[in-house]
């Protein structure tokens, strides 16, 4: 059984920060892909970024200088610093872990941009 924790999410002026974490529990395999997606009111789930357990990054064009992920393997957990938010970053947040042919999903933090 996997279970992933998300924490961090809430409320910020525009142009704040925000940093979410994310803690994977259970058996996890030593190769995996750890990420976030997002999902705003009325919109599809889009990516934020992941990052492998080899230290490979990938982030979607729209979150490149804003945001970084990390990640504590030894821990499990990954990291979402989001700097200089929009309101359009106002989303649920949802962590994301594959493992080989499993997906796995958090529960999701909101973010809520506003003044």
């Amino acid at each position: 059984q996997v279970q992933l924790v998300e924490s961090g999410g809430g409320l910020v002026q525009p142009g704040g920060s925000l940093r979410l974490s994310c803690a994977a529990s259970g058996s996890i395999f030593s190769f995996n892909i750890m990420g976030w997606y997002r999902q705003a009111p009325g919109k599809q789930r889009e990516l934020v970024a992941h990052i492998s357990s080899s230290g490979g990054i990938n982030y979607a064009d729209s979150m490149k200088g804003r945001f970084t992920i990390s990640r504590d393997s030894a821990k499990n957990t990954v990291y979402l610093q989001m700097n200089s938010l929009k309101a359009e970053d106002t989303a649920v947040y949802y962590c994301n872990l594959q493992m080989s042919v499993y997906n796995y999903w958090g529960q999701g933090t909101q973010v809520t941009v506003s003044s």
